[in-house]
């Protein structure tokens, strides 16, 4: 049989035809895949974000830091650069508990955590106790939210002013309401803005100011619990306050962590208030971190000294911070 015959026969035919036939693409032969080019554009949309951070912030913190450990004041002022380095001498100074400095740092550090929790304390229940109230339906529900925030609205300085003209003033509106309307005081007027009276005053300011804050948040959050979960409460017979506690607490710790975190850092680093309403030295009574730091630095002129308070708050409130996110704030998954 000759070679043709073979390749005609019925089974080659056969096998022929059960052969898949070869893909055609049709789009010629495959290049190699080329490199995306690298683009700059998001770089250079981002930069005079880094730039601005690194002049308002990021620069200024790492020129306190190295202020820290030199003997800047006045007479080295106009040559600060060559200000000799004292090593830790300013933080020898500030945490030294038999020095006049030390003392006053230790006791104005206690002094401001108690300032901060009873600022954030008493906030906080004004907050959630407004956000509580107007998360139900009523008629001039919106009026009242916007009158809540009034005071969160104003800037610091204007509502601290008035304040302090009330409190400043013998026959203020202070002296009349708890004098002359409530007779709380008898026939004397208190002086709010001197001694003992300072620190009750800029408390009084001061939750003011933050509570609204505190009640924006909180109304925000209690947007996010169902009312049918209320409902099925009410129907088992829980009460308000079983409500309050087992469902409200529960849905808002989230925001609720955040929220006293934010709050206290603002109220520890309280700088606005004293300023104002005392002026550039507060009375002994009512002073703060901040202002301390502010007296030792522009008022002592001891730079060194003011340097070295405010590394050792940062590290203070960085320690603080972190065990607070790590302890309390909620994780995001079971490996955080």
């Amino acid at each position: 049989m000759s070679h043709s015959a073979i390749q005609n026969s019925p089974a080659n035919a056969a096998e022929t035809a059960t052969m898949p036939a070869p893909e055609q693409s049709g789009k010629g032969p495959e290049l190699p895949a080329r490199k995306p080019r690298r683009s700059f554009l998001p770089y250079g949309l981002i930069m005079p974000a880094v730039i601005l951070e690194v002049l308002i912030h990021i620069g200024p913190m790492i020129l306190g830091v190295w202020i820290a450990f030199i003997s800047l004041n006045q007479l080295n002022l106009t040559n600060w650069l060559n200000a000799p380095f004292v090593g830790l001498q300013n933080f020898v100074n500030g945490l030294n508990p038999e020095s006049t400095i030390g003392q006053a740092f230790f006791s104005t550090v206690g002094r401001t955590m108690l300032y901060t929790v009873t600022v954030v304390g008493f906030s906080w229940i004004l907050g959630m106790a407004g956000a509580v109230f107007l998360s139900s339906n009523f008629k001039g529900r919106a009026i009242l939210r916007t009158f809540f925030l009034v005071p969160y609205a104003l800037p610091a300085y204007v509502g601290t002013i008035a304040w302090a003209f009330m409190f400043n003033q013998r026959d203020g509106a202070v002296n009349q309401i708890l004098v002359d309307t409530l007779h709380l005081f008898g026939d004397e007027r208190p002086f709010w803005l001197l001694g003992g009276n300072s620190f009750g005053a800029m408390i009084m300011v001061n939750i003011w100011q933050l509570w609204p804050f505190a009640f924006l948040m909180l109304m925000a959050a209690l947007q996010n619990v169902p009312n049918d979960v209320y409902e099925a409460a009410a129907i088992d017979g829980a009460t308000l306050w079983q409500q309050f506690r087992t469902i409200t607490l529960p849905m808002v710790q989230p925001a609720n962590g955040v929220l006293l975190l934010v709050m206290s850092l603002w109220t520890f680093n309280q700088f606005n208030i004293p300023f104002v309403l005392f002026g550039a030295a507060s009375p002994k009574e009512a002073t703060l971190v901040s202002p301390l730091i502010y007296q030792n630095s522009f008022g002592s002129w001891n730079f060194g000294l003011g340097g070295a308070m405010s590394v050792l708050l940062l590290i203070a409130l960085f320690i603080a911070s972190i065990f607070y996110i790590r302890m309390v704030l909620p994780k995001g998954g079971d490996n955080d």
